[in-house]
Parts: structure tokens; C-alpha cells; sequence
């Protein structure tokens, strides 16, 4: 038996606060081969049944493959509607005729965010075209582009804008090369501009293991995900009143993000209280993952669920 204590407060269907729906199911962008569309939504209707499965948030789904996604709902009737995370993969230009496509369907799925990588030069007139294609009632969730080397001001002000527009920042944590894993700086300095802001976001795939740790196959740098959640707490708790990201405010979060001791990091976020809990879940919104059910073993492991 774990002697950790339940993290985030009273669990809600077996799930604490800090926890609950976290997990995006990213399995349909994720890099590597393309995945049959039967196998991924008959894994994740299961995972969402499962022991677990109020880990389980939106599934992601490329536009391109919407279509043949609501086939496939279609054939299974889900007892509920399924939330689904829509993933532009096609332009903006496609992003009405995908609402409502989801739309129509409302008995079968309900689209909460529509999520876009950014252009290198992201500005308020690209931002403003983004504002007329998701309706107020969808969150858009927007990735500005960051080069392979850490510690650019120009991603960052990217960042900014994207916020300063008040739409969600996504923060990808990682993929299939060196350089799409952001390092310590950016991740400290994009955490604390977030907080500042008081805004929430989207972290993407690479968040695959609990903490910190070396790929022995690879050789990738990767953040996991409790650094991330114990940063988010840091950064809220440190974060001036005055939206002011302060060398204190990066020190404080880089710290949590460094650390590779997952036990201290279990135990820091199974003490977190219910209040700020639901503080940091109003700000980490979820993080993508490509294996929910792993995380959800890792996660029941550590004694955090």
C-alpha cells in the first residue's frame, strides 16, 4: 500500500482534482505510422470504461481524418458523446466545415477545442483570422512554432501574442527528434509567462513518463509529466499579483522542471489541496498523450490515484 496521500484533494469517479482528465488521447497525431481508425476509437471507448478512465479527456482527431472518425462512431453508437480535441492538419479554411460536420452529430461527439500550429511570424492578423473561424463557444488552442534551439525571444513573444489575444497556448513537449524537445529555459520561460498571464494551456505528446528522464533508445532529453504539474503549482503560487514574469518566478519553476526524483515530486503534488488543485487544473488544461493507459498505470503506481 502507498503511504502517499490522495492527491488534489476528494476524488471525483475515483479521480482527484489535479488528475482528472488530464489525458488527451493523442494516439491519431501522434508521429510514426498511421494508426486504423476502428483500432484507436475501440482502445480509447475501452480506456475510457476502463478502471481509469477518468483520466481520460478529449480524444484528438486530425481533420483530414474527421470524416472517417464519425463513420466509425457512427457504426458504435458510444453510450455518451465522446469529447473530441480537433487537431488542424488542413488550414484554417477547413476549420467551419469541420464544426459543422461535429455539429450535426452532437449525439455522438461534443468538440471542446480546435487545436493549430501557429506560423514562425505569428501576429494579430493571423490570430484575428483564427477568432473568425472557432466560434466563442470553442476553445482555440494555438501552438506558435519554436526552433529546434532553446532560449528564443522570439518564440516566446510568439507566446505572448497568443495569450495577449486570449487564446490557449500549447506547449509541445516533445516527438520524433531531438529538437521538437524543448528544453529546460523555454519550458521554464513559457510556464512563467503563462502564469503571469493567468491564461491556461495545452501541453502536446512527449510527456511520457512521470519525471525527467533520458531516453536509453534515443537519447532525447524528456520533461515528464509531474515535473510539469509540480511547475505549474510552483509558478501559480509564485506568480506576482502585478502579471510580471520576474527571474524568481523562472528560478522557481525551472527547479521543479529539473528535478528527476519522482518520489519527492509524488509527494510534493499528493499534498497539493483541493483549492489549489482546481487552480492548477484551471491553468494545465491536459497534456497529449500516446499511451493513456501506461500513464494511468504510472499514475495508480505512484499512489495518485
Amino acid at each position: 500500500m502507498s503511504t502517499v496521500p490522495q492527491a488534489g484533494g476528494a476524488p471525483v469517479d475515483g479521480v482527484p482534482t489535479l488528475l482528472a482528465r488530464i489525458l488527451d488521447d493523442a494516439v491519431l497525431v501522434s508521429p510514426g505510422p498511421r494508426r486504423e481508425m476502428a483500432d484507436v476509437v475501440g482502445a480509447h471507448l475501452e480506456a475510457r470504461a476502463g478502471e481509469h478512465g477518468g483520466l481520460l479527456g478529449a480524444l484528438v482527431v486530425p481533420v483530414s481524418r474527421l470524416q472517417e472518425f464519425v463513420a466509425e462512431l457512427v457504426k458504435r453508437r458510444p453510450s455518451a458523446p465522446l469529447p473530441v480535441a480537433l487537431s488542424v492538419d488542413t488550414g484554417l479554411g477547413g476549420v467551419p466545415k469541420a464544426l459543422s460536420l461535429t455539429s450535426s452529430r452532437a449525439a455522438l461527439l461534443t468538440t471542446g477545442t480546435v487545436e493549430m500550429p501557429a506560423p514562425h511570424d505569428v501576429d494579430s492578423v493571423w490570430l484575428e483570422r483564427v477568432t473568425e473561424f472557432v466560434p466563442d463557444e470553442v476553445v482555440a488552442v494555438v501552438e506558435p512554432r519554436r526552433p529546434d534551439a532553446d532560449g528564443s525571444q522570439d518564440w516566446i513573444d510568439g507566446v505572448k501574442r497568443v495569450v495577449g489575444h486570449g487564446c490557449r497556448p500549447k506547449l509541445r513537449c516533445g516527438g520524433d527528434r531531438a529538437g521538437v524537445f524543448p528544453g529546460v529555459t523555454d519550458v521554464s520561460r513559457f510556464l512563467a509567462v503563462v502564469a503571469a498571464s493567468g491564461r491556461s494551456f495545452t501541453a502536446s505528446i512527449g510527456l511520457q513518463s512521470a519525471a525527467r528522464h533520458v531516453d536509453p533508445e534515443t537519447g532525447f532529453d524528456h520533461h515528464g509529466w509531474l515535473n510539469l504539474l509540480v511547475a505549474v503549482t510552483r509558478a501559480l503560487r509564485a506568480a506576482p499579483a502585478d502579471g510580471e514574469v520576474t527571474d524568481e518566478l523562472v528560478a522557481e519553476v525551472r527547479q521543479a522542471l529539473e528535478t528527476t526524483d519522482v518520489d519527492a515530486l509524488a509527494h510534493e503534488a499528493a499534498a497539493v489541496d483541493e483549492p489549489t488543485a482546481a487552480r492548477v487544473r484551471a491553468h494545465l488544461s491536459s497534456f497529449g498523450s500516446t499511451a493513456p493507459a501506461d500513464q494511468g498505470a504510472e499514475m495508480a503506481r505512484l499512489g495518485l490515484v
